[in-house]
């Protein structure tokens, strides 16, 4: 029996799997880090912690599989866009990682869509135009607000780019992690010179291109000490996170629509070509599987609950700590107490800012139609309605491309929630299934890929649809779709109607 291991860059943790060559999980870890917050809008993490996370992850996800590490033939990684790593000449880093979700780099967004035109790069990139989040508009920033460090990087480079090379010592960045870098030509597979010269740097400051999966080599000596690794493992350059989340559930074929609810909330629909978006909403990107793409939407969303949890929500973690009940289920306990609709609150979740297919860097979260009525349960079901809104928002504009979407596949830590799964099949009128093994869809995705290039499976298709099977169904009660229908045309109202409001500084 062959094993890979299948390891899950997040936004607040590191999951790691060990996979049979069956596809069956042997054993898993999963290890959180605490994101560094300085001032809003701006979201860090030092490169260490990420090292550090990486490895405690895999070592305990090896010890608890029992699976002998000779035995593991190969690595592959999913991970979180848009982080970015500034390194020096002798590949360490210059400052902490700024977060995919930081969005300090407002105005230098602005700047870069008004000198290259929004046509354009929507043209070249596939995305709907700059957003403060990408690589290029925090690069800018960099140059501007933090010159030393900018004119010191040697390397510009992502999260997962860095990883693969302290395990082998290359430097490679994959198709589906360039696209939303806004340097990477989606039409070429080559970086976009206009928007290098724009951000004065070179092509020898950024990573080899490679494809998706790609092998990339086998781990040095110092790597597989270092992280109790066999020194005969072969690493894959892996994918985007919700590439490989997708992949890990079987959308590997166009029709398929698919949505992960964890930090971020994010769809997914394959294509078999680029699609661009005449009305500018839905974003393009390069899927998990080389030479076939995905219309991919994205918001900081499904952080709402994590938040809501944390700041509000500190008797529930006291009985979780007490009785082992997850401080989630506390809250699904509340959510079901309250009718579908919250009576009237209307959640905006937007605390770091809306992405496609509303893309709003200035958007703030909202509660509206608050009254005495309403208690704590009501905000709890409100931010999952909120959630849920946005989703069917990112439904709407796939659909208006002409794809017909008869079902959800959900995955993440949402697809746990039995109530907030039912909301969504409620508010979309539409089937919602949840896979077996759905928590380590993008650790299962990612070791797809990387057995795929170890020879274990033919091809990512055949072993996603080989492995992938059905475990829950929710179907949609029409009773309740006609409530949400009132409550989606209310939340559409609301997000455009403090669209102005957004602009005018709080402070």
């Amino acid at each position: 029996m062959k094993y890979i291991l299948g390891v899950d860059i997040g936004t607040t943790a590191i999951k790691a799997a060990v996979f049979d060559s069956n596809g069956q999980e042997c054993g898993s870890r999963t290890e959180e880090y605490t994101l560094i917050t300085p001032s809003a809008g701006m979201v860090e993490l030092a490169a260490e912690s990420y090292v550090e996370t990486f490895s405690a992850a895999i070592k305990s996800a090896i010890e608890s599989s029992g699976v002998n590490i000779d035995d593991i033939v190969s690595l592959g990684m999913s991970a979180q866009g848009e982080t970015l790593l500034c390194l020096n000449q002798n590949g360490s880093p210059l400052r902490r990682a700024i977060v995919w979700m930081d969005n300090r780099a407002v105005d230098e967004a602005a700047f870069i869509e008004r000198k290259l035109g929004r046509d354009i790069v929507h043209k070249t990139t596939g995305q709907v135009g700059m957003d403060a989040i990408w690589p290029a508009s925090k690069m800018l920033w960099l140059q501007r607000n933090e010159p030393d460090i900018y004119n010191k990087t040697a390397k510009f480079v992502m999260v997962k780019d860095y990883l693969i090379y302290l395990l082998t010592g290359r430097l490679i960045c994959e198709d589906s992690l360039l696209c939303s870098t806004m340097w990477w030509d989606i039409n070429t597979r080559e970086y976009w010179p206009e928007m290098l010269d724009l951000l004065e740097i070179k092509e020898e400051q950024l990573p080899e291109i490679v494809r998706q999966g790609e092998m990339v080599g086998t781990i040095s000596q110092d790597a597989a000490e270092r992280f109790g690794l066999s020194k005969e493992l072969m690493i894959s350059a892996g994918a985007l996170d919700q590439a490989c989340g997708a992949l890990g559930v079987g959308n590997v074929n166009p029709g398929v629509f698919s949505e992960s609810t964890g930090s971020a909330l994010t769809s997914v629909t394959i294509v078999d070509k680029p699609i661009l978006d005449p009305a500018m909403e839905m974003p393009c990107f390069a899927s998990a599987i080389p030479g076939k793409y995905m219309l991919h939407a994205f918001s900081t969303g499904g952080m709402a609950i994590r938040w809501y949890r944390d700041v509000f929500c500190a008797i529930e973690k006291e009985v979780a700590e007490l009785s082992g009940i997850n401080a989630y289920t506390l809250i699904d306990r509340e959510v079901e107490q309250v009718p579908p609709g919250s009576e009237g609150l209307i959640v905006l979740p937007h605390l770091q800012g809306s992405g496609p297919p509303d893309t709003n860097n200035l958007a703030k979260g909202v509660f509206y139609g608050v009254t005495l009525a309403h208690k704590k349960q009501h905000f709890s079901r409100g931010i999952m309605e909120g959630v849920t809104m946005v989703l069917r928002r990112m439904i709407e504009a796939t659909e208006a491309l002409g794809i017909d979407i008869k079902e959800i596949i959900s995955l993440g830590g949402g697809s746990k929630s039995s109530v907030w799964c039912q909301i969504k099949s409620d508010a979309t009128g539409l089937t919602i299934k949840i896979m077996k093994d759905t928590e380590s869809a993008a650790c299962l995705g990612a070791a797809i890929l990387a057995g795929v290039g170890a020879g274990v499976w033919e091809s990512p298709e055949e072993a996603a649809t080989s492995i992938t099977r059905e475990d829950k169904i929710y179907q949609p009660n029409e009773k309740n779709k006609e409530v949400y229908d009132q409550v989606f045309d209310n939340y559409k109202k609301l997000q455009e109607g403090t669209r102005e409001f957004f602009k005018v500084s709080l402070v």
